[in-house]
């Protein structure tokens, strides 16, 4: 009988939870209602505005004659509401208008800023189904997957236009002064991870395997933090919530202006030291030249020996014992101590069984020499510095990756990742669509 009685509890505080949150949306809906009544306004005339006439034209403005009130229903974050609100016609054009929808922001939308603002935050974390039935769980909102959709599209544009106007205005060196305390170290990091995209996306374009068309295209992140501390042992650390993330599938060239206006908005002209880090992909330290010069460049340690662990695995294949030993000796006493040169020399003086491993040890070579100077990683540890990127790596897993990478999906590049940017915490403002199988 007691179990019984516990379960009959149980169920009766669920029902009665339900019934409270039912009566609290209802009665704050009224509330939010009563506040959204227009009264009527009189015979007043307003200036209204032709859809498309130019500024200039006797038709771009009239004077329209308020004629009554009409309703219109919004769904808010409390539930459906009725705004009642006055409506003006001009006789001379007969166009209507709502002054009232502008102000509100209900312009050509049946759902309230805050409603699209939820609809924003569930569809940039998750696919706009699962972020629909997000908003039915948590909030007891019925929207449907498409109108989840639209509405992250739409500020995904409207992102998207303002960053294009932020990156033109530093092209024409119209940038904004950034004041604030000075930033001891600031670092921008950069990488590079494909998304799966449908097929006309990638036409013309090779694939990784010879002879194999592409399926992904490569979205470019970058990201940006701080650092103004050390633990006991002199690794650094990065301050909380510091990092910010911009990104895009465009052009090295592209992103190049994207990265900088991010670094720009930072404080990189008051930056104590600064610090591009990433791997050994050409177009980064490219870009590091071109946009950043003078900063100190540092190779990924990590991605640096994964090279050489690659060519441990072609040397001696189905021989773990001999990779390890022959790791500890290029990895340990060479390249985590920054004896660049000598590990040059050392895989140069390989003798190659085949000629693909000659190649092989020609390519390594010369990515360790190339990149050099950017794996003094003692001198940058003496210099408290972080020496592996992991920062943006997480955020290709992040930020990009647990968006856009599930199972089934293919993307448009219109609509996959036009402008993602994350302020804080590892996360994007906006991910405007995705299409799943």
């Amino acid at each position: 009988m007691a179990l019984s009685r516990r379960r009959a509890l149980r169920a009766s505080v669920h029902r009665s939870e339900l019934a409270a949150a039912t009566i609290r949306g209802v009665l704050l809906a009224d509330v939010l209602a009563d506040l959204l009544q227009f009264e009527r306004v009189g015979d007043i005339e307003v200036e209204i505005k032709r859809p498309g006439a130019p500024p200039s034209s006797p038709q771009s403005g009239h004077s329209a004659q308020y004629r009554e009130l009409r309703s219109k229903p919004v769904l808010s974050v409390v539930g459906p509401v009725e705004v009642l609100r006055p409506y003006y016609l001009c006789a001379h054009c007969h166009a209507g208008q709502f002054p009232a929808d502008v102000e509100l922001d209900i312009e050509n939308t049946e759902l309230s800023p805050g409603v699209r603002r939820l609809q924003a935050v569930v569809g940039q974390e998750a696919p706009f189904d699962h972020g629909r039935q997000q908003l039915k769980l948590l909030a007891d909102l019925e929207v449907t997957t498409k109108a989840v959709e639209r509405t992250a599209e739409a500020i995904g544009d409207l992102i998207a236009v303002r960053e294009q106007e932020e990156i033109q205005r530093a092209v024409q060196l119209d940038l904004p002064i950034v004041v604030g305390e000075p930033v001891p170290i600031l670092y921008v990091q950069m990488d590079g991870t494909g998304v799966p995209v449908v097929k006309k996306e990638t036409m013309g374009r090779k694939g990784k395997t010879d002879g194999q068309p592409a399926h992904t295209r490569e979205v470019k992140l970058g990201c940006g933090f701080t650092q103004t501390q050390w633990d006991e042992e002199g690794y650094a650390l990065r301050d909380p919530d510091s990092t910010t993330y911009t990104g895009a599938i465009e052009t090295a060239e592209e992103f190049g202006k994207r990265i900088y206006v991010e670094a720009w908005k930072r404080g990189w002209s008051r930056a104590r030291r600064k610090v591009v880090m990433g791997d050994g992909a050409e177009w980064i330290w490219n870009l590091a030249l071109q946009h950043f010069p003078g900063a100190i460049q540092i190779v990924d340690l990590y991605h640096a020996r994964q090279h050489l662990w690659e060519l441990a695995r072609k040397l001696y294949p189905n021989d773990q014992a001999q990779q390890k030993a022959w790791m500890k000796l290029h990895q340990k006493r060479l390249l985590d101590k920054g004896k660049i040169e000598k590990l040059v020399l050392a895989l140069r003086s390989i003798q190659a069984t085949t000629s693909e491993v000659s190649e092989k040890i020609r390519t390594e070579a010369d990515y360790f020499a190339t990149n050099a100077e950017r794996m003094r990683y003692p001198k940058f540890r003496r210099q408290h510095l972080f020496v592996g990127s992991g920062v943006i790596e997480a955020g290709c897993k992040t930020v990009i990756g647990s968006r856009l990478k599930q199972s089934g999906m293919r993307h448009a590049r219109k609509r996959v990742l036009d402008r993602p940017r994350c302020q804080r915490h590892h996360r994007p403002a906006l991910w405007p669509s995705q299409r799943p199988l």
